[in-house]
């Protein structure tokens, strides 16, 4: 019998600029894509993955994401939630803020990518790793957004969203896997960012990592989003590891 996956946590809380008017009177993650809300393809490719629990950080407009999806059980899920309350912690700060609602060891997912990753082949790696922490890198050669990994040999060498260097071929897929001794040093209550906790990891060894094989979509960007409404309004999807 397989071992059962862990719970994942959504980061659905930020304000998604980037997207202007689209995010004005709704979340990002409640955005149309093909015709349903954006997380509702999220929900279900998260259930066809073996996943039971997801916990969904909230923020901006986040009761309009209650309110649309309940407990979850209209797919399979066991949903619940977390606001950030009155200031946006930021997407580390949000999971600390999360964490009397997670299990030891967590899943987590950007509120705006759609991943056709194995997730069970993730879980197994940072098993075996015995790391704290694992990052997905995708081989991005800055076709789909800017590098920012620099990945050899199985091992990320670097790290960084902003002091980016040629080396970095990769990407940070959008899904990782992190112990709750990893937010040891994230304030409570204070704006934090995971980046920051996934350099730390790397600075102290405890950073595994998980090559992905597909390339990744996000509503983050309108051209991230135009190119996700194509792939998902596709007659089927097929997904591998």
């Amino acid at each position: 019998m397989s071992e059962p996956l862990f719970p994942v946590v959504i980061l659905a809380g930020g304000l998604a600029t980037r997207l202007g008017p689209l995010t004005r009177t709704v979340p990002k993650c409640l955005i149309e894509v093909a015709g349903e809300p954006f997380v509702f393809h999220q929900l279900r490719r998260l259930r066809e993955q073996g996943i039971h629990d997801v916990v969904l950080c909230l923020g901006h407009l986040g009761e309009l994401v209650v309110d649309l999806l309940g407990d979850g059980s209209q797919f399979g899920l066991n949903v619940s939630y977390s606001f950030d309350g009155p200031r946006l912690l930021g997407t580390a700060g949000g999971i600390k803020c999360a964490l009397p609602k997670l299990s030891e060891t967590f899943f987590v997912l950007y509120g705006d990518s759609y991943l056709d990753c194995n997730y069970a082949d993730v879980q197994e790696t940072y098993r075996t790793s015995g790391k704290l922490g694992l990052m997905t890198v995708f081989a991005n050669e800055a076709r789909w957004d800017a590098s920012n990994v620099e990945y050899a040999n199985g091992q990320i060498l670097s790290y960084d969203k902003v002091q980016r260097t040629g080396a970095m071929r990769y990407i940070d897929y959008g899904l990782g896997v992190l112990h709750r001794r990893a937010f040891d040093n994230v304030p409570d209550g204070a704006p934090y960012d995971l980046a920051l906790v996934y350099q730390d990891l790397l600075r102290t060894g405890q950073l595994a990592a998980f090559e992905a094989t597909n390339r990744f979509y996000e509503i983050g960007s309108h051209e991230g989003l135009e190119e996700t409404r194509q792939h998902l309004a596709r007659p089927s999807l097929v997904s591998c590891g």
